[in-house]
């Protein structure tokens, strides 16, 4: 299976009045950075099974412009699993659910680094996560082993895309 771990885009440092921490959108610069990301890694995506994202708005934006990006047609999800503070064990049942398939997931930081390091049986990635940043990473379906994984891309909005961390 592929499995492509996403950090949300850059968001707005201030939270809408009578709101919280939940409804803090994209910037307008990573609404408009974040579509050509996505679609300059599309040969590392390929065919895209599904799109679980975090429930919170900036996160969601950010799952919306990667489908439009990829011309993804299937419906986006929220997973709880996705919230910043989301435990990196609990991807495991979430990734049984999707054997041989490709699955992207959006998220946030420190969980969308830490399930990346997890994933590829490291205790962290030697790179920051930063906002927009694209991990993709390939493991088999049976008996996942951290060792028998592969990284694909560590893409950083941006940057040059490398294949080794």
């Amino acid at each position: 299976m592929k499995v492509f771990l996403i950090r949300h885009g850059d968001a707005e440092a201030e939270v809408p009045d009578a709101l919280d921490d939940d409804a803090r959108s994209l910037t307008p610069r990573a609404r408009e950075a974040l579509p050509g990301h996505f679609a300059g890694l599309a040969s590392y995506f390929g065919r895209v099974d599904a799109i679980l994202t975090s429930p919170l708005m900036r996160a969601v934006q950010t799952a919306t412009l990667l489908a439009h990006s990829l011309k993804y047609a299937g419906q986006l999800k929220a997973h709880r699993s996705l919230f910043p503070d989301g435990p990196v064990g609990g991807l495991e049942a979430l990734l049984e659910q999707y054997p041989g398939r490709t699955l992207v997931l959006v998220g946030h930081q420190p969980s969308i680094g830490a399930a990346a390091a997890y994933l590829i049986g490291r205790a962290a990635l030697s790179k920051p996560v930063s906002p927009g940043t694209v991990v993709g990473i390939e493991r088999a379906d049976t008996a996942p082993d951290p060792l028998t994984s592969t990284l694909l891309c560590f893409a950083q909005v941006g940057q040059p895309v490398l294949e080794a961390l």
